[in-house]
């Protein structure tokens, strides 16, 4: 029988994955409690795939999807700008000192004189004016007295001469003023003539000329005469004028005086307006007056 000390049983070591079991408590006053069964881990089957872990696969670049290029790095700007204002300036100021140097080596151009020689005429006579008949500016820019028709032999002429713009505007039967209507249609001068042709009949032919710039006075004037065909006055055309008329007007009558008769024609022929009274205190026709007006018309 040996004498040899019981060992005390060593503890077990924990089961690998198994949590750590906590520290028991000194027992002293009786027998040591048993331990408490340790609970069996469960063991799992190891496979062979998992026992080395696979490394992961790198996937394939597509064909579809294209690889995106690394992107240029940012240009500076400014440097490229200055050195193009430079050679610009550099290029100015060359080129006008060459320009300069260029033209100080030329001799001075002398400047032409002042006084030119006199032109010489050309040779050759100029062709001839036009004349008076077929000029009608002519006859119509001299002396207007002279287109007048003549006083007939045997006839007393009471008048032959100028009318003032002032007296042309006062022949109106209402007795007013037709100063500035004159004015306005740019009235440039005026001539009449008047002679007896019996012991009762007056005949009175007057020619007014008008500037007709900015107005055409003569075809106003013409218009303002054929205002008596809206007053009851018989109106007749007659030959050599296309918007001439005469007109044969009502006879006025005024308590103390004798009865008047009146026969008128007016026409236009440039920037002249012809008027032709004919005064008689026995009945006016047509047949004078038309007769006038052609003799007149034919010599404008």
């Amino acid at each position: 029988m040996s004498h040899d000390t019981p060992r005390e049983p060593e503890e077990a070591a924990p089961a690998p994955g198994a949590a750590p079991e906590e520290p028991q408590a000194t027992h002293t006053g009786g027998p040591a409690p048993e331990p408490a069964p340790a609970a069996e881990a469960p063991t799992a089957e190891v496979t062979p795939a998992e026992a080395t872990p696979a490394e992961p696969a790198l996937a394939e670049p597509t064909l579809a999807e294209p690889v995106p290029a690394a992107a240029p790095a940012p240009r500076r700007r400014g440097r490229t700008a200055m050195l193009i204002a430079a050679a610009a300036v550099l290029g100015l100021v060359g080129g006008t000192c060459t320009g300069y140097l260029v033209q100080a080596e030329r001799e001075p151009t002398k400047l032409p004189s002042l006084s030119q020689p006199e032109l010489k005429q050309a040779k050759g006579e100029g062709p001839d004016p036009l004349p008076a008949a077929q000029d009608r500016k002519v006859r119509t820019d001299g002396d207007l007295r002279k287109l007048l028709l003549k006083t007939p032999k045997g006839k007393k002429e009471k008048e032959r001469g100028w009318i003032g713009v002032d007296e042309f505007s006062s022949f109106h039967d209402d007795d007013m003023s037709s100063l500035p209507d004159e004015l306005t249609d740019e009235f440039r001068r005026a001539a009449t003539v008047t002679w007896e042709d019996t012991d009762t009949r007056w005949v009175t032919i007057r020619l007014v000329q008008f500037r007709n710039e900015s107005a055409l006075g003569s075809v106003r004037a013409h218009e303002g005469q054929m205002g008596f065909a809206h007053e009851g006055a018989r109106e007749y055309p007659f030959p050599g004028a296309e918007d001439g008329a005469v007109l044969v007007l009502k006879p006025e009558t005024e308590p103390g005086y004798m009865t008047s008769y009146q026969a008128h024609a007016t026409a236009v022929r440039g920037d002249i307006a012809l008027q032709i009274w004919v005064s008689d205190i026995r009945p006016v026709g047509k047949k004078m007056a038309t007769k006038l007006a052609e003799q007149q018309m034919e010599r404008l």
